[in-house]
């Protein structure tokens, strides 16, 4: 234990997440070390997000005025809105570059035993956003890209039945399963179940096909209807009796 203010530093740092007592005391101690220009910027910092930053009036992450820059892109899709838990998973889906539509932020995911049910995260805004047009354009599709966990997916199944009233609305979900660049044999079996469910076609088959258990069949389609067959006029039998027998060969008359 550490006397004053030094102690007191490195108990607040402690409570920072993924900061352990080892890692709070070197930190608590290169700040002691640091130039008083490096602290005092350190410290502007801090009192800065504390007074100037607060939370997107859209979206719900974290923006510098009522709406953060997403939600101010005019180029951005407004017909296409990605559930995410926290504003951390905005920026890993924004370094894939494949995305192009909005954001709506829970604030985290549903977990009972720690006391966070669906009063305490913004699903209510997200139900107003898809009641309601934004800039003039109704929302075709949710994607709800929790994490793939147990919270999450119980987060994500709930939104599924919420949304459910909405038919001409798409909710979709992230697909989970073998990263890149893994090898096979190493793949749990959650991991490599959830690969199997989510497979997707790569030739052959019908374009979209229904899923069913995991496993993968052709859509129902309608059987045409069955066209009559022509009717053909009745032949009347060759008279036989005109024939000329072959010979050798006997050609039996009709009576």
């Amino acid at each position: 234990m550490y006397e004053g203010p030094v102690q007191n530093l490195i108990d607040e740092l402690g409570k920072l997440p993924g900061v352990g007592p080892k890692s709070a005391q070197r930190l608590a101690f290169h700040l002691l070390q640091a130039e008083p220009e490096s602290v005092e910027r350190l410290r502007s910092a801090l009192q800065a997000v504390v007074d100037g930053v607060s939370y997107c009036e859209v979206c719900g992450t974290v923006a510098a005025g009522e709406r953060c820059r997403i939600c101010s892109d005019p180029r951005r899709d407004p017909t296409l809105i990605c559930v995410v838990e926290e504003p951390k998973d905005i920026e890993a889906i924004e370094r894939t570059r494949e995305f192009r539509g909005l954001y709506h932020v829970l604030g985290g995911a549903l977990d009972p035993l720690n006391g966070i049910g669906p009063n305490e995260l913004r699903i209510a805004g997200l139900m107003r956003r898809v009641g309601q047009e934004f800039e003039g354009e109704e929302i075709a599709e949710i994607i709800i890209a929790t994490d793939p966990n147990t919270t999450g997916e119980a987060t994500s199944t709930y939104l599924a039945r919420l949304l459910r009233p909405f038919p001409e609305l798409v909710v979709s979900r992230l697909a989970s399963g073998l990263p890149m660049g893994a090898d096979l044999e190493f793949a749990d079996e959650l991991t490599l179940g959830s690969a199997l469910s989510g497979r997707r076609i790569l030739s052959g088959g019908p374009s979209q096909p229904t899923r069913s258990g995991g496993v993968l069949r052709p859509e129902q389609t309608e059987a045409p209807e069955r066209q009559p067959e022509p009717q053909l006029a009745p032949q009347s039998s060759p008279d036989l009796s005109e024939v000329e027998e072959p010979r050798g060969v006997t050609v039996p008359h009709r009576p």
